[in-house]
């Protein structure tokens, strides 16, 4: 049986929004998930926690390359781990400088706050994750599931029966509603459904959530997101029609949202651990490109 541990990366002291996992093989650990290089202390950590230093981990497999999955992967490359990516992902790796000063303009002096610093990783340490490629380590075996939607450069790995999902498959905290993280600038409704689609096909008996942990009903996950992926759309589209801002429609996505998420229970702290996982401004914001770029006929 795969031995899987979920990490919690305690992101802004915030439980349960931002994790990463090992998976435990007879060639040793496998990580999925770096987090933010600022969470990366809280990561070794929980590497020690379940049995493990830093230089046991040989193998990183990224879903994609946003900050919050994949910020620190440099510091594991840094100690000779091979790091696995989307080939349209990996040249951003190795040079990550347009990717931070793009971030940079979006978040401007909370940049190191949020996501400390990131560093080129080497070209022989990145290896190439394309759709249906397999990987074996020892009694381990990872299948790659090319993934867009949430970023184009987005990937989901199946080991056995389970799916390690990254965005794709939403953020869920605890028993919460699951919703879509839509940040700028690679949202495509269309082709995250059939992403969802896809994990469906695969009929999985669990999902791994980087935000957050291990969810036992995959098919209810995925149907709840797809709705909801199209809530949020409609709720946008005549704020975009209108030409509304960003900062102009934050408030009333927010009261939306979060009228639901206390029609789900929440209470004011699990909503809260909600925006640190998925900022409602990002998805604001990449909503509103999305309906652009559907306008211009790009996508």
């Amino acid at each position: 049986m795969i031995q899987i541990e979920t990490l919690d990366l305690n992101f802004q002291e915030e439980k349960h929004s931002i994790g990463a996992f090992i998976i435990k093989t007879s060639e040793g650990p496998i990580l999925v998930e770096s987090g933010p290089m600022s969470t990366f202390d809280t990561l070794v950590n929980e590497i020690k926690r379940v049995g493990y230093q830093l230089t046991d981990i040989k193998h990183v497999f990224l879903t994609h390359i946003h900050f919050d999955h994949a910020g620190a992967a440099w510091k594991f490359a840094e100690h000779g781990a091979k790091i696995y990516v989307h080939p349209i992902g990996l040249p951003h790796l190795n040079s990550p400088e347009k990717l931070w000063s793009s971030a940079k303009q979006i978040y401007q002096d909370k940049m190191e706050v949020l996501w400390g610093d990131m560093q080129p990783i080497s070209l022989d340490l990145l290896i190439t994750a394309q759709d249906q490629d397999v990987f074996t380590f020892g009694d381990t075996t990872v299948k790659v599931h090319y993934t867009p939607g949430h970023a184009v450069h987005h990937n989901a790995y199946q080991v056995n029966d389970v799916v390690f999902t990254g965005d794709v498959a939403g953020v869920q905290i605890d028993k919460g509603p699951v919703v879509p993280p839509c940040p700028p600038p690679d949202i495509n409704i269309e082709l995250w459904k059939e992403s969802i689609q896809k994990l469906k096909n695969l009929q999985p008996k669990k999902l791994y959530l980087t935000h957050f942990d291990v969810k036992d009903n995959p098919l209810q996950i995925l149907t709840d997101l797809e709705n909801v992926l199209t809530q949020w759309a409609n709720f946008i589209k005549p704020y975009y029609d209108q030409k509304a801002t960003t900062e102009e429609i934050v408030p009333h996505f927010m009261q939306f949202t979060t009228e639901n998420f206390r029609a789900a229970g929440l209470s004011e702290a699990d909503i809260l651990t909600y925006e640190f996982a998925n900022p409602s401004w990002m998805s604001v914001n990449g909503l509103l490109r999305y309906w652009k770029l559907k306008e211009q006929g790009r996508i």
